[in-house]
């Protein structure tokens, strides 16, 4: 293993935008990944994975926008061993000023069977071409034997040492199917760094299967792992990933177990991470969430507030303002002018100008007109629904009329201009929201089934504000969009319109491959 002083340093390794997005359910757009990169660059993450670059096109030119514009944390891609991914990965890297490549191919029995039908002697030769290649693009090579947690020891340690001889620089062990157990897992990593020769740092990439992957992160970091790979809010394939926010403070708060070990994260900076990315996912974080949920400093029982109230240390081990979670002091209402609309956002991290400043700004005012106070919660909500919303949407909503009740049919009408002019749809539903939908898939003539809804509370109150993510799907495209009002059946409207400008982007788009493509 490499010595010194790097060894002291956890390195965080956020794969939010790649393993992340891979939870059912979840399309993120270029557009959103790279305003979630922008933030985990605030966050001060070591790496960013940004995207699998062979799996699309979309993929591709998101890695390639993120390379491009995130400054800060290196820039990591996902790629098999095949000698034309880890080239697609280097090309979608190449703008970043610091930048790895992430080679994986299974190792287990079961993967090799029967997905890759290969032999190990042809996965270790496929293992050597890869990293070989990857690092002859750069000197930052990741190596990850997927499904390590299934795999014969013997062999593991066979194509572990085969990456690193061929220029791997660090080496992942993940626990692809969440398998691990926290002792067993720690002897895992420990047993590598034993019989793995060469200059490397081990990694983990622990899922939650069992409701593990944090406790199997931190018992490979105490086994001398020193990076893990994390997603934040535990996002991830089935049951998630490790979650950041989790290891981060575990690291940090119980720093007599984990001595002169720390991370550079700037942990102030979790909560409002973990409400963008939940936004933007349409993933919303459970309330009783480690760190950043909304219980997470809550106590209802009178003893644990008694205590609190005397001193905060009794049942808080966590310091809320520490992570962010400290109420806002912002408060802006509908008197607030744009230089203080525009000043608050800058201190709250988010830089947006022209165009899309005036368009957050008036949808503040909108809201304000509404909202007595708006928060620095709600602010995060309007400036991602309008980054949400491109000059090149087709549609927009200028009306909306709704009726409903116990007596009668729910009904709703809208208005939708688009470039050819203004369009007025009447239509019924099972509900006012339904209603709404069919109005506006009838204005907008572009049909699409509703395979997901959700709506959550951005603040508490009677005027809150709610937030909607829904998802359609039509001819094989699924898409989603987001609305935020404090009437959550306009909410619902404009994420519905925002997902159907979506759909009609993406048509137009595979059209325009198809007849590329031709015949």
């Amino acid at each position: 293993m490499a010595q010194g002083q790097e060894q002291e340093k956890l390195i965080i390794f956020d794969t939010t935008l790649r393993d992340g997005e891979q939870s059912p359910g979840i399309s993120l757009d270029a557009t959103e990944k790279l305003e979630i990169a922008e933030q985990l660059a605030r966050l001060n993450v070591d790496y960013i994975e940004a995207g699998f670059p062979v799996a699309s096109q979309g993929d591709f030119e998101a890695v390639r926008m993120i390379a491009e514009r995130v400054e800060g944390p290196a820039i990591a891609a996902l790629s098999r061993t095949h000698l034309s991914d880890v080239d697609r990965c280097w090309e979608a890297l190449k703008p970043a000023a610091r930048k790895r490549i992430h080679v994986f191919i299974s190792t287990s029995p079961s993967h090799m069977e029967s997905m890759l039908k290969m032999t190990e002697a042809q996965v270790l030769t496929e293992t050597r071409a890869g990293v070989a290649r990857a690092r002859g693009y750069t000197e930052d090579v990741e190596f990850s034997p997927q499904d390590a947690t299934r795999t014969p020891l013997d062999f593991m340690i066979e194509v572990l040492q085969a990456a690193v001889d061929s220029g791997a620089t660090t080496l992942n062990v993940p626990d692809t199917v969440g398998y691990g157990i926290p002792w067993d897992f720690g002897a895992l990593i420990g047993y590598v760094r034993k019989n793995v020769s060469g200059d490397y740092m081990i990694s983990t990439h622990c899922h939650n299967d069992l409701g593990l992957a944090t406790a199997n992160s931190l018992a490979g970091v105490q086994a001398g792992a020193r990076q893990v790979e994390v997603c934040v809010n535990g996002l991830g394939e089935r049951a998630g990933n490790a979650a950041l926010e989790e290891v981060v403070m575990a690291v940090k708060i119980r720093s007599d177990i984990f001595q002169g070990l720390t991370t550079q994260v700037r942990t102030e900076e979790l909560a409002r991470t973990s409400r963008m990315v939940a936004r933007l996912t349409g993933y919303p974080v459970q309330y009783n969430k480690a760190v950043v949920g909304r219980n997470a400093f809550a106590h209802e029982s009178g003893i644990h507030q008694h205590g609190v109230l005397a001193d905060r240390s009794t049942y808080e081990i966590i310091d809320a303002e520490s992570v962010g979670q400290k109420s806002s002091q912002i408060v802006l209402g509908k008197h607030s002018g744009r230089h203080a609309f525009s000043d608050t956002l800058t201190k709250m991290g988010i830089n947006i100008k022209g165009d899309a400043l005036n368009a957050a700004f008036t949808r503040f005012k909108e809201l304000a007109d509404r909202k007595m106070d708006i928060t620095e919660a709600d602010l995060e909500a309007i400036v991602a629904e309008e980054l949400g919303t491109v000059a090149t949407d087709a549609f927009s909503l200028e009306e909306l009329k709704v009726s409903g009740g116990t007596v009668g049919t729910p009904q709703a009408t809208v208005a939708i201009s688009s470039a050819a002019g203004r369009v007025e749809a009447t239509a019924e539903g099972n509900g006012m929201i339904d209603a709404a939908g069919q109005a506006i898939q009838k204005a907008t003539s572009i049909s699409a089934n509703l395979i997901g809804f959700s709506v959550s509370s951005i603040t508490g109150g009677v005027d809150a504000i709610g937030d909607v993510v829904v998802q359609l799907e039509s001819d094989g495209v699924k898409v989603s969009g987001k609305g935020i009002s404090t009437d959550v059946v306009e909410a619902s409207a404009r994420a519905y319109l925002n997902a159907i400008n979506r759909l009609q982007r993406a048509l137009v788009r595979r059209e325009a491959a198809e007849r590329e493509v031709g015949p």
